[in-house]
């Protein structure tokens, strides 16, 4: 485990203060092929408020790997479990014998006595722990850029609360739209930082990814353990592998390279990766084609491997052999003293998970002027999870949330929000009863994904008609003339 730096492999993050993440192919999001004018709008031709005669294609996201856009979604929530099961593991490898006895031979007593052992080493008081999976492909490290960028590809918040004895998973959508004033990030989301930390003079991916998400959370962070996908193969290989039942034939050979048939069977490191990185199943069903299946699949392995870790016939060497293989897998600030306290403190703790945000926080925003959102006060085009800083505070009340701060201008309420709409007469129902000032124009809209145009200087209006429709597919793009209303054409 590197403990207490921010990396040791200088030569993959060059000193390039305030670096300009241009986001390759993916800067497009849904689209990458599709290019967009300054406006915001594609090329081609235009009608009335800039709407596009020949919509973009709606349908599952693509594009290349970049730290800002958007790749295949979301390469699995692993890293909560993951770390928590590091904990364990790093516990087993290196603590008293009072822990062995707790997951190998459970009496009575024993976990009151491990836990106040455990209080004694880190105290009582709650911490919060930024998890993170770096998707580096290549890389020489957990804090390495390796050739793909170096995102957060996941980010979890670990609360643990040793005084009542619970644990708090708390995680980040990494497409969270956020503010980095003064920082050359055409593409500004929560994952971004991380990327944009690795490319400093000294690196400090992790810092800068803890001072974004503490804001956003509204909760002090200064503990962090970063991972990659590599840490989960290994973790799967030193177990020997883990037994999963396959519900349905998987086939996704241009994403996670994914090629299973249904039925329970052993997977070793790379094959339970490939699983659970699965949202664009090619074998004609519908299983495993969205994110919210990959995070079911997620979940289901995580479990596995847990029971299996803790499980009393498993061979403590094989456990010995998950520390050792993360030792290279894994970063962390955070000592072998820290990570053993907190293990014991505890060890079996209620485990809750609060997800944050929701599809309908998804939408596809167009190039745009932003004041304050960057060094540039210029949005690029791309999938972006807007989430509402409020709902955040309210979620994260119980684990002591300060309130939730975006840097972002707050989203309107819908009766703020005059709004046209051209097409479905059901659409323009659905806003009228949400709240919105609705004027149904009749028909005009063609093609499959609603398109959502505000004044120039309104984008906030877009966001609150793209969360209440709620579709994550929306186009939200600036009108290229002056109007009163927002325009919505749903077809």
């Amino acid at each position: 485990m590197n403990n207490g730096g921010w990396g040791s492999d200088s030569s993959q993050r060059p000193p390039r203060p305030n670096v300009r993440w241009d986001g390759g192919p993916e800067s497009k999001g849904n689209g990458s092929n599709r290019s967009r004018t300054s406006g915001g709008q594609s090329t081609g031709s235009t009608g009335a408020g800039g709407r596009r005669n020949t919509p973009r294609s709606g349908g599952a996201r693509t594009g290349g790997s970049g730290p800002g856009g958007r790749r295949p979604r979301r390469g699995g929530r692993i890293t909560a479990l993951v770390v928590v099961l590091l904990v364990v593991a790093a516990a087993i490898a290196t603590g008293p014998k009072t822990l062995l006895d707790v997951i190998f031979h459970p009496k009575k007593g024993v976990k009151e006595v491990t836990s106040q052992i455990g209080d004694t080493i880190v105290g009582s008081k709650p911490v919060n722990i930024l998890l993170i999976a770096n998707n580096a492909r290549n890389a020489t490290g957990p804090l390495s850029l390796g050739t793909a960028g170096g995102q957060a590809d996941i980010m979890i918040v670990a609360h643990l609360d040793p005084k009542q004895h619970k644990v708090t998973l708390i995680s980040v959508p990494r497409d969270t739209l956020i503010a980095m004033p003064g920082w050359n990030v055409p593409i500004p989301k929560i994952k971004t930082a991380f990327a944009v930390g690795l490319n400093q003079s000294p690196a400090e991916g992790p810092k800068l990814a803890m001072r974004y998400v503490s804001r956003m959370l509204g909760l002090p962070i200064s503990d962090y353990v970063v991972t990659d996908f590599q840490g989960f193969a290994d973790a799967i290989n030193a177990v020997g592998g883990i037994q999963v039942d396959v519900k349905q034939r998987i086939y996704d050979p241009l994403h996670s390279g994914a090629n299973l048939y249904p039925g329970v069977q052993t997977l070793n490191g790379s094959q339970a990766l490939a699983y659970i990185r699965v949202r664009q199943n090619a074998a004609g069903n519908t299983y495993r084609t969205n994110d919210f299946q990959r995070q079911q699949a997620e979940i289901q392995v995580l479990q596995i491997l847990k029971q299996k870790l803790l499980d009393s016939t498993t061979n403590p060497v094989k456990i010995r052999n998950l520390v050792k293989v993360w030792q290279k897998d894994v970063a962390t600030n955070m000592s072998t003293q820290q990570l053993v306290g907190f293990a014991m403190a505890t060890s079996g703790s209620q485990i809750k998970t609060i997800f944050l945000g929701s599809v309908k926080d998804s939408m596809d925003l167009a190039n745009a002027p932003m004041p304050g959102v960057n060094a540039e006060n210029y949005l690029t085009g791309a999938y972006y999870d807007v989430l509402d800083p409020n709902s955040i505070t309210k979620a994260l009340k119980i684990v002591g949330s300060t309130g939730s701060d975006l840097g972002l201008p707050p989203i309107p309420a819908p009766s703020q929000v005059p709004i046209t709409v051209y097409g479905s007469q059901l659409v323009a129902n659905e806003l009228q009863q949400a709240g919105f000032p609705v004027t149904y124009g009749g028909a005009g809209a063609t093609g499959s994904q609603i398109q959502i145009y505000y004044p120039p200087g309104k984008m906030p209006w877009g966001w609150a008609i793209a969360r209440t429709l709620g579709t994550a597919n929306e186009w939200v793009a600036p009108a290229s003339q002056s109007y009163s209303d927002a325009i919505v054409y749903a077809p």
